[in-house]
């Protein structure tokens, strides 16, 4: 390995571990602040609650002990983390458009949409930072080293 692509490896293990810590650190706000706003009433608003534990246990697995099974279960937690966000913003949207429905039974069209998607509660847009987080997370794992093809015949199992 020569000076320049040492500099590289270093520099990317860098990157990699600052990307590690931001993902942790959105984990751990967004589920604090999850569990302030008591968002645990039934299954569905577990959920979020119960992926974000799941990618902390992993990211700690990943930090004591670096293996592929521990990027590729990362992997794994972080397209679940897109797939909630994604759901989340649905199911938040989906609330609003019922309670506004309630509020004014005739609206409709783009002034039904633009009433729910501005509604404060819940806000439509907020299961969105869960997608970002699982799009950071997959960041993290794009060509982790760790899943190199020599790591693939079982150096690191």
């Amino acid at each position: 390995m020569n000076y320049d692509s040492h500099a590289m490896a270093s520099a990317d293990r860098r990157l990699r571990q600052f990307v590690l810590v931001l993902l942790a650190a959105g984990l751990i706000g967004l589920g604090v602040e999850l569990v302030l706003l008591e968002h645990y009433e039934d299954l569905w608003q577990l959920t979020p609650l119960v992926l974000i534990t799941a990618n902390l246990m992993v990211l700690l697995w990943q930090v004591v002990r670096p293996s592929w099974p521990a990027v590729q279960s990362l992997r794994v937690l972080m397209v679940a983390l897109l797939a909630a966000g994604a759901i989340g913003v649905f199911l938040h949207y989906r609330a609003n458009v019922e309670f506004q429905l309630e509020m004014s039974p005739g609206l409709g069209g783009v002034d039904l949409f633009l009433k729910a998607i501005r509604a404060k509660v819940p806000p439509p847009l907020a299961p969105g930072a869960m997608a970002q987080l699982g799009l950071l997370g997959l960041l993290y794992t794009y060509r982790h080293p760790l899943l190199t093809r020599s790591n693939d015949l079982g150096a690191d199992r």
